[in-house]
Parts: structure tokens; C-alpha cells; sequence
């Protein structure tokens, strides 16, 4: 049995709660987001895990406006092979620009149906650092952020996005 560990941090969009496996980051949730901490029973609260030294420090740089890398946090989000494929491809969505559940559904195939992605985006553990903010509707409105709308059009302003230049933004 994984013993999981947490840490609360305080954002101007809320409060987070992180979950890791003593090395990784499986999970960073809005209070009160639909699916907070889902597939994990119990955790130890621990404020001084390396991994969370870094995942808050790297919640400043980022809510302070700058652009760190993913790959600054080792990330081990727990999910089936879609969901994986899909955060994977949430990892390539450059800081301040936007996509749609379409097109991620296309590049994975042809036959691949936006609401599958929707359902995976949805279901991201590790929000933000994964940037499932990043992905909108097909019109380019803002749809399905489980942290809800108001905050994805925050993360968006944050990195810079135009709300009403969505639609013009996507990758």
C-alpha cells in the first residue's frame, strides 16, 4: 500500500491541496474541485517534503507571472493509458496560448471523439502544472474546468490570454 503525503498552498486563485508519494508530485486540487484527491484514500500531512518545496515555489513563479517548465516537478499522475496520452499531450500546450478537445482528439485519432478528451481533461490530478486551463471548446468559449470556469479564466489572464481572443489562440 502507497503511503501518500500532503501539503495545503495558498494561491490568489485559491486554495491548493498537493499529494505525493514521498518523491513525485500524483496530485495538486483545488479546495472543493470536482474529483479533489480522487483515487486517494489517505494522506499524512507533511510540510517538508522536497517535492513540495519545489511544487510551491513553482506555484509562485507561476502565479507571480513567470514561466517554469513542467519538467521542473517530477509528476507521477495516477490514471489509465487514454488519460495518461492525454495529460501528456496537456504537457505540450505552450504557457498562454489555448487548444480544444477536438484537436487533441485529432492528434490522437481520427476517430477519437472530443467528449472522450473532455472526459480525460476532466479528470487531470495535477491541475495547473498540467495545464488542462489551456483547452477550450470548439467555439472557443470556456467549458469543463473542474476547478470551475471563473478560476480557468484567471489562469488564462494570468498567462496573458485575450478572453476574447480565444478562439484565435490555439496551438
Amino acid at each position: 500500500m502507497t503511503i501518500y503525503y500532503s501539503t495545503k498552498y495558498e494561491s490568489p486563485a485559491g486554495i491548493y491541496t498537493a499529494v505525493s508519494d514521498g518523491k513525485n508530485l500524483v496530485g495538486l486540487w483545488l479546495e472543493g474541485q470536482k474529483y479533489f484527491c480522487a483515487g486517494i484514500d489517505n494522506t499524512l500531512e507533511n510540510n517538508k517534503l522536497e517535492i513540495f518545496y519545489k511544487t510551491k515555489k513553482w506555484l509562485d513563479r507561476y502565479f507571480d507571472g513567470k514561466k517554469p517548465e513542467i519538467s521542473e516537478i517530477p509528476l507521477a499522475p495516477k490514471g489509465n493509458e487514454f488519460r495518461q496520452r492525454v495529460w501528456k499531450i496537456l504537457c505540450t500546450i505552450p504557457y498562454g496560448r489555448v487548444t480544444t478537445y477536438g484537436r487533441i482528439a485529432g492528434s490522437i485519432s481520427d476517430k477519437m471523439s472530443a467528449q472522450a478528451v473532455g472526459g480525460a481533461v476532466g479528470h487531470n490530478p495535477i491541475s495547473i502544472i498540467i495545464p488542462c486551463h489551456r483547452v477550450t471548446g470548439a467555439d472557443g468559449k470556456l467549458t469543463g474546468y473542474a476547478g470551475g470556469l471563473e478560476i480557468k479564466r484567471k489562469l488564462l489572464e494570468l498567462e496573458g490570454v485575450n478572453p476574447n481572443e480565444f478562439f484565435r489562440l490555439k496551438i
